[in-house]
């Protein structure tokens, strides 16, 4: 693809969100953004690389959590967003703090602006990407913290309204 074409997604400012996953004997992490397609029923949509160990994650469970990015987590992202592979235990590595969560067996990771439980309601393939249309089953949020935004491969707190 042209390199211009491909500078656009770098555009659009987008939502950070950590997106957590498990099985009964696996779980991982990523960054990742998501996009709200409809309010009632809250229906999101997320991609996740066929080559990821969370899309096979997600494949065998049919869900996981969008926990959304708080300014304190900008260094996390980061470093999810640079760490690939299988056998690495990201919680492990990153020393990530998780609770239980409601409706899913994915761990929600503590300190996030929102944890969102979502289970997938369909798929389907996009290049080398498979796009999660999912609906949010549960929802925990702290208005106190700040959410930021990816906007051309940098971060930004999202403090002030501009109404």
């Amino acid at each position: 693809m042209e390199k211009k074409l491909i500078e656009v997604t770098r555009l659009v400012p987008c939502s950070v969100v950590l997106l957590s996953v498990a099985t009964k004997d696996k779980r991982d992490v990523m960054t990742a953004t998501a996009t709200f397609v409809a309010e009632n029923l809250p229906l999101m949509t997320v991609s996740v690389s066929k080559k990821s160990n969370c899309h096979e994650l997600i494949e065998k469970s049919g869900e996981f959590a969008l926990n959304v990015a708080a300014a304190d987590q900008v260094g996390l992202a980061r470093k999810l967003g640079a760490t690939h592979g299988r056998e690495v235990d990201k919680f492990k590595e990153f020393s990530i703090k998780t609770e239980a969560a409601e409706k899913i067996a994915a761990p929600l990771i503590t300190g996030s602006l929102a944890n969102i439980e979502c289970k997938v309601v369909t798929s389907f393939p996009a290049s080398h990407y498979l796009v999660y249309l999912v609906e949010a089953v549960a929802l925990k949020a702290d208005d106190k913290k700040i959410p930021v935004a990816w906007f051309k491969d940098k971060y930004y707190a999202l403090e002030k309204a501009t109404n």
